[in-house]
């Protein structure tokens, strides 16, 4: 009875969370589909707490009551611009939790295979399905518990380094120990002949091996890749977590573990496959090589910075029948998302064709921008992507530039030996006139010069821009 009703609950969750998944590919579902997720977790728990092999109650909801806390007083505290660290933190401790559930079915192993018959008829829970299994089915289940230690070691540390990278706690530059790649091949090969060591002995020394060169790997991997493809990273060590976890729910014998996983991780490699498409660069590329591979001496800028006062910002607006916002981490930096969406208000009150355009990298994560918009009650139908936009730029008065760097910079197209050669960016400066909102003449996170600020009809919009938008805005007739 009780399995009966547990596996129902996995099915309705498993369900529940597919749906949440689906629903949050469009901002209108979002909403809705968080509340799938939270539903479909609450009813797994409760399944879990009451199934086959449950016990230490008090202990299990005091863990559980510990974690709400601590998790509800994260999400009061952390501003957005802090999300892409706070994800790559909940990452981390995924891959932290895969290393443990490993270790614990390693030892709930060894401890039931010492056993004799009598005594294992007399056990429940998890170690009641391990004395089930047969030979061939205690290999297939150290292999699991294997990978899953393996992909939640490397998943915890690149989770550190990436969340210390995007905090700024670690260097943005991607940086290598003496060796480079042959120390991570040499890690690898190593973990291999543990898998194999372990596979034939069941032994606990190539499980710890295997765990300290998987830690070593995920550290140097991730310390080798560049701030600027730290959102490919996000995403690529959300998929990592997803396959642990999977791999675990294979060892615990948990179908909605595995489900779940599955989910995860292959959601995650999508998005990471969309995003390297979105900057030209391929997934392999950035996870041996990182970001900033040039081939020749960049090409020289010529020409100054024009700068603008908010009247004149003001002026071409009022003047302007189309205008195209570019939104970027700045804004999110300046938490400016309420002015950016009051002066939309103003400007399409005085009827004039107002539209948002959103590169698929912009800020640090996916769909960073498009939350902070949607948080602003911008509406949804004049939020567009990159491919649906990047068309309109010629026939279109203004262009604002708020807080972006990299993904406007024309030396993507126009200079082969520059570090983001090829990456699809908003050609902006097709439009007629291009105001830039940034704080000053330093260049963006991966450091690279921007054409796009010296150009004829580009003038820079200085200052912070929060308060830059909030003295643009009585002078909006």
């Amino acid at each position: 009875m009780e399995f009966g009703f547990t596996t129902a609950a996995y099915v309705v969750a498993a369900v529940l969370f597919i749906l949440s998944l689906g629903g949050l590919s469009g901002q209108e579902s979002a909403k809705r589909a968080v509340w799938y997720g939270i539903v479909g977790m609450a009813l797994a728990i409760f399944a879990t707490l009451i199934g086959p092999g449950s016990g230490l109650w008090l202990l299990s909801l005091l863990l559980i009551a510990a974690g709400g806390a601590i998790g509800y007083v994260v999400a009061q505290r952390v501003q957005m611009t802090e999300m892409p660290q706070l994800v790559a933190a909940m990452h981390s401790l995924v891959g932290l939790a895969a290393v443990f559930v490993g270790f614990n079915a390693h030892f709930e192993l060894g401890n039931v295979l010492a056993m004799d018959d009598a005594a294992r008829k007399s056990l429940d829970g998890f170690a009641a399905l391990l004395a089930k299994k047969d030979a061939v089915e205690i290999n297939i289940l150290r292999v699991e518990l294997f990978l899953g230690i393996f992909i939640g070691a490397i998943t915890f540390t690149g989770s550190v380094i990436a969340y210390g990278k995007l905090a700024g706690k670690v260097t943005s530059a991607a940086t290598k120990l003496p060796g480079g790649h042959a120390l991570n091949a040499g890690a690898a090969a190593l973990s291999l002949i543990c898998l194999i060591w372990y596979f034939n002995t069941g032994g606990f020394l190539p499980l710890l091996l295997m765990t300290l060169a998987a830690l070593f790997i995920g550290y140097h991997l991730i310390m080798g890749i560049g701030g600027a493809d730290m959102p490919v990273v996000v995403s690529m060590l959300n998929s990592y977590s997803g396959w642990a976890a999977a791999a675990i729910g294979f060892s615990l014998g948990n179908d909605l573990l595995i489900v779940v996983g599955a989910l995860v991780g292959s959601s995650g490699a999508i998005l990471s496959y969309i995003m390297c498409k979105a900057m030209n660069r391929h997934f392999v590329s950035v996870i041996l090589g990182g970001f900033g591979g040039t081939s020749g001496p960049a090409m020289e800028v010529e020409g100054e910075q024009v700068a603008i006062e908010a009247d004149g910002v003001a002026q071409a607006l009022n003047d302007a029948d189309s205008i195209i916002i570019i939104p970027g981490y700045g804004m999110a930096v300046a938490q400016a998302q309420q002015s950016v969406s009051e002066l939309v208000r103003k400007l399409r009150a005085k009827g004039k064709n107002v539209r948002f355009a959103i590169h698929p990298v912009a800020g640090r994560l996916p769909g960073h921008m498009n939350v902070l918009l949607a948080e602003a009650k911008v509406p949804y139908d004049i939020v567009l992507e990159m491919d649906e936009i990047n068309d309109d730029f010629p026939e279109t008065d203004v262009a604002i530039v708020i807080g972006s760097n990299d993904i406007v910079n024309p030396a993507a197209q126009e200079d082969p030996n520059s570090p983001i050669a090829g990456m699809p960016v908003l050609e902006c400066w097709k439009a007629k006139q291009v105001f830039v909102s940034k704080r000053g003449q330093g260049t963006g996170y991966s450091g690279i010069e921007n054409p796009l600020f010296f150009k004829e009809n580009t003038r820079m919009f200085y200052g912070d821009a929060k308060e830059s938008l909030d003295k643009l805005l009585p002078m909006i007739e």
